[in-house]
């Protein structure tokens, strides 16, 4: 899949990849939507995997609303596409499966400059709390949360979820490498529901300097190729 990208703004990485490998496994259904879409990478794969899905696809900022439905065009997918502010955004529709790669960067984090990164990666822009009280709100009864977030937030990650009627029912570590602590983590959690956590076995990006094998075998079926776009 070809991918348009911003020279010089945020640009997509394995943490979206590990994301999509993840929401993969669910064999997603229904009506779908993916929160901070950026060029569309992960809502985009999705569509290309599981055709039968209607797939939502929203970002605060225009930029990245017209990149994805340029990214769209240029692979024959259909998506709807929405320019909001996730933190009041308000629909009739309810989903089955919400997805996102949200900013987690949390306060205290040296901000980059960059005005388009800086509102992709920083909690600022989308905090926590709004991110998963919204998917609360546009969720079916029983439907699914998926996101990636710092793991080093989980405690706070699991109490914001508790208070908002999810249960996480599975959970993956990311590592960059198995001799390095988890950055990353990956979280399914169901509304209203009281099924038992899986904590599933943890992900090693890199092996010996290298790209694990079970990374490059999500690299491998995602299978993007990215060119740079001048906003």
């Amino acid at each position: 899949m070809r991918l348009m990208q911003p020279k010089t703004g945020y640009r997509y990485n394995s943490d979206t990849m590990m994301l999509y490998d993840f929401v993969s496994k669910i064999k997603p259904k229904g009506k779908v939507l993916d929160v901070g879409c950026g060029c569309g990478i992960l809502g985009l794969l999705l569509k290309r995997d599981f055709a039968s899905i209607n797939i939502d696809m929203l970002d605060i900022q225009e930029s990245n609303i017209n990149l994805a439905k340029q990214n769209a065009d240029t692979n024959s997918i259909e998506a709807n596409f929405i320019t909001a502010d996730f933190s009041n955004f308000k629909s009739d529709k309810r989903y089955d499966l919400i997805v996102s790669n949200p900013p987690f960067y949390h306060d205290g984090s040296k901000k980059s400059e960059n005005e388009h990164i800086k509102i992709s990666r920083y909690n600022e822009f989308l905090p926590l709390e709004n991110l998963i009280k919204s998917s609360n709100s546009l969720l079916k009864p029983h439907g699914a949360f998926v996101f990636c977030y710092d793991a080093k937030q989980l405690s706070e990650i699991l109490i914001c979820l508790k208070k908002y009627k999810f249960t996480p029912s599975r959970l993956c570590f990311i590592h960059p490498k198995a001799t390095i602590e988890a950055n990353l983590v990956m979280i399914e959690a169901k509304k209203s529901s009281k099924a038992l956590m899986k904590i599933l076995p943890p992900v090693f990006v890199f092996e010996n300097d290298r790209y694990s094998e079970v990374a490059s075998e999500i690299f491998a079926r995602a299978n993007t190729l990215s060119e740079d776009f001048d906003c």
